[in-house]
Formats: C-alpha cells, structure tokens, sequence
C-alpha cells in the first residue's frame, strides 16, 4: 500500500510539472504571450530594435520612413526613388523646409504618392509643382491636422545666433509633432535650442539635429534634451560644414545627467564612415 501510495504521488507530481511548462510562455512559442515577446525583440535589416506598432527606418541625414501599424510615413525624402527601393509606398509625407536636405521635388516626382497626403509649411507648399495641389497640407506654426488617425502639430524650427538667422528664418519651417496612438514624436528639422523646443512636453521620441554653422551645437542639444526630458533621443542630421557632430559626445552629456533618457544612434549616413 505504501508503494501504490509514493508512485500515485510520483504520477501527479509529473502530471502537474508537464501542465505548467505547457502554460508557460517561455516553453510554448505558439502561445499568445509568447509571440508578443518575440515579436517585441524582433530586429529591422538595420538592427535597430522594433516595436509591433513602430519602426524607425533611417534614410539619410534628416530622411526617415516610420511604418505605424498600416501606415508609412516619410520625413523629409530626399535621394531619389533608390533610396525608398526597399520601403512601402508613403500614406503621409512631411517636409520641413525648402533646403535641398529636405524639400526635393525631383524625389517627389519619382515616387509614387498619389496615395499620399503632402503636410507643408506654405514656403514648401509655394515651391511645388502644381501636379502636388490636390494632395497638399498647408500647415504653419501652431497649427495642427489630423491624417489616418495621427494628429500631427506644427512647431518652430529656427536660428537663434545673429550669424545663423538667415539660415532658419522664424515662421519659414516646420518641427512637427506626429501623436501616434499614445506616443508623441518629435522631429526638430532645422532648429537651435529655441524656447519652443524646451516647453514641448510629454514627447516619447525626439529627432534632434545638430550640425554647424546649420543648425545647433552638441551641448546646446544636450542642454535643451535635458530640459524637455522626452524618454528616448534620436541624433540625426549631424553632418555640418565641415564638421561632422560628436553624437557619442551628446549621448554621454545626456545620459550622464539624466540616465532616464535613453540616447540612441541609428546609421544616418550609410555611405560614409560616420
């Protein structure tokens, strides 16, 4: 009887083990809680890490495409319809500026857009071929719209150094602000650390520029970052003239004062060895 008794236990033991792995999404990939761990890990071609709803694809310099659920977005596309080989056709298109880093119509012309809606500040909007009317934005500072679900806000983007003003004239160019379910983020475009950049709040993913005499320097960057606090930094545009920015130098200024904020380097310049 005692034996019968220590093997039905034995038996139960192992029934009630195998029942747990089964449960346990570590142990069964084909389990809900399972896929959504992976596909949270998941990598892009570029290595950079993904979300299920978010990817961030660096083109070139202030180039970018964000995939958001059944939405792409591109910023700024310039480089030829080549450089968008690899990308879904755009839903929503933002330019900046009317710099040839930013506004390229012969871009423009070689995509396919006729999907896509165009957000322009009006100097970008007055340099556009008539063929784009229909699917052109105009939005100014301070204004805001909402496409495909996204709400995307106008913000200023300009010079502060007396050298620099005719570079980035006040009320020219947009920063823009694209409120993606509930994240809000941040491109600079072509700005220094202006008041504007340090009130915005509640940002989760910053685009900052730096690059002289363009725009700002690293510690002005840094400065304004640790003042607006967003919870992730992305350098991008920091090839100046002739200068390249010292991006490991702006990590290590943010995240030394603030390791709250993660600062994190993407391949913005695939073809230089920067």
């Amino acid at each position: 009887m005692k034996r019968f008794v220590i093997l039905m236990t034995a038996i139960c033991m192992i029934m009630v083990s195998c029942k747990d792995e089964k449960k346990s999404p570590e142990n069964n990939a084909s389990s809900p809680e399972a896929k959504a761990t992976m596909e949270d890990m998941l990598l892009t071609p570029e290595g950079n890490p993904t979300s299920k709803t978010l990817k961030i694809t660096p083109i070139e310099h202030a180039t970018a495409v964000l995939d958001w659920n059944d939405i792409t977005i591109y910023i700024d596309p310039v480089g030829g319809a080549n450089a968008f080989k690899d990308q879904k056709e755009p839903d929503l298109i933002l330019i900046t500026d009317i710099h040839g880093d930013h506004l390229n119509v012969e871009t423009l012309q070689a995509l396919n857009t006729e999907k896509a809606k165009i957000i322009v500040p009006q100097a970008v909007a007055d340099g556009l071929p008539e063929e784009f009317n229909p699917q052109i934005d105009v939005l100014n500072n301070g204004e805001s719209k909402e496409r495909y679900g996204i709400k995307i806000e106008a913000v200023p983007m300009y010079n502060l150094r007396e050298e620099a003003k005719n570079f980035h004239e006040i009320g020219r160019g947009n920063g823009y602000i694209l409120n993606m379910g509930d994240q809000r983020i941040y491109f600079s475009g072509d700005t220094e650390d202006i008041p504007e950049m340090r009130a915005l709040k509640d940002i989760d993913i910053a685009f900052i520029c730096m690059n002289l005499p363009y725009t700002m320097t690293v510690e002005s960057a840094a400065d304004a970052v640790l003042e607006f606090k967003p919870k992730q930094v992305y350098p991008y545009h920091y090839r100046g003239k002739p200068d390249v920015s010292d991006v490991a130098k702006f990590k290590a200024l943010v995240e030394k004062t603030d390791p709250n904020i993660e600062v994190i380097q993407l391949d913005w310049y695939p073809n230089q060895d920067y």
